[in-house]
């Protein structure tokens, strides 16, 4: 018998074609991120912080050049603000005359002590008087040869030619000219008076003079204020060379003007506060120097005058217009400059 050998089973053949596998479902493009409104101000601060000390460094690396700048800025500001005390100083002096100013009334020569003191009741009732003195010709007579120096020769006199003559004081609030000349009209108009003078022509003088100074040192201010903008333009221009390359290489990897243009912005307002701080110091010294020797002056003429400062207001406006012209002249030098930089 033969023994049948049992057939084994063909092995299967892998089949080489793949199975499509299930697509995944894809996200519509790629994911955004969003930056917070708070990290970029966070951002922006930092960087003004680091720019605003990195300027601060490079003048302090620099003091001569540094220190001359500021200096020759404080001088600048330092004329028109010293001008400015001046002139309030004598605007409160000034005003000081004006309240001590005085009427003479100058009655008939024939009007006699009687009349003179009705006059003297009826204008102490006056509304705009304060107060009402009576000269006498006689006591007016003495006062004048005091004053004159020509005592011996007046003694020979047989007749006074002196009237009467009433001082009147009137209020502060009647001050204006207007109306001292309304008041000189209403009494000139009284039968017993012969004259009525008020020395007003040397106060009008005094504020014609003062106005003319307020223009000076406002046209002063003007052009030194114009000569910082160009000191502080051409300062930076100086700088914008030596820091060429830099800007270039900036420019090169995407920085835009603004970015360029902050740094010297910045050193523009450290050399305006840094002329603003030294305009006060000078203005302080000045007023230092003549604080005496004014007060000697005043209290030789028994004034109260006090010798005026800048004050804290007007300190500050100055540190503010100092700050406004070094930003102004960083702003123009640096733009008109920065646009000759441009990569090749």
């Amino acid at each position: 018998m033969s023994s049948r050998v049992p057939k084994q089973p063909e092995p299967r053949r892998m089949s080489t074609r793949r199975e499509p596998i299930a697509a995944r479902p894809a996200k519509a493009g790629a994911r955004v991120s969003k930056t917070k409104i708070s990290d970029k101000a966070d951002a922006w601060l930092q960087h003004h912080k680091l720019t605003a000390i990195d300027s601060l460094m490079r003048l302090l690396r620099e003091p001569v050049k540094s220190c001359l700048t500021v200096l020759m800025l404080g001088i600048s500001l330092a004329l028109p603000a010293l001008l400015y005390v001046a002139l309030a100083n004598v605007s409160q002096l000034s005003g000081q005359w004006a309240s001590s100013n005085q009427l003479s009334i100058y009655l008939q020569p024939g009007a006699t002590e009687t009349a003179a003191q009705s006059l003297a009741k009826k204008l102490e009732l006056a509304p705009e008087v304060a107060q009402v003195s009576v000269i006498s010709p006689n006591q007016g007579l003495s006062e004048f040869a005091v004053q004159s120096g020509m005592g011996n020769l007046l003694d020979d006199l047989t007749d006074n030619p002196l009237p009467w003559v009433l001082l009147v004081q009137p209020h502060k609030a009647v001050l204006d000219a207007e109306t001292l000349q309304q008041l000189r009209a209403s009494w000139a108009a009284d039968p017993v008076v012969s004259d009525v003078r008020i020395d007003m022509a040397w106060l009008e003088r005094l504020n014609h003079v003062m106005q003319l100074g307020q223009r000076f040192a406002l046209g002063l201010g003007l052009l030194l204020g114009i000569g910082m903008l160009l000191a502080i333009g051409n300062t930076l221009r100086l700088a914008i060379e030596n820091r060429r390359e830099e800007i270039l290489v900036i420019k090169l990897v995407g920085g835009t003007d603004g970015f360029v243009r902050r740094p010297f912005l910045y050193t523009g307002l450290w050399y305006g506060l840094g002329g603003g701080v030294c305009a006060l110091v000078l203005v302080v010294i000045g007023l230092v120097s003549v604080a005496t020797p004014v007060a000697n002056l005043a209290q030789s003429y028994s004034s109260q005058f006090s010798l005026q400062g800048l004050g804290v207001a007007n300190g500050l406006i100055l540190l503010t217009m100092a700050l406004l012209i070094g930003l102004l002249g960083a702003w123009l030098a640096v733009g008109r400059h920065l646009r000759d930089i441009r990569p090749q």
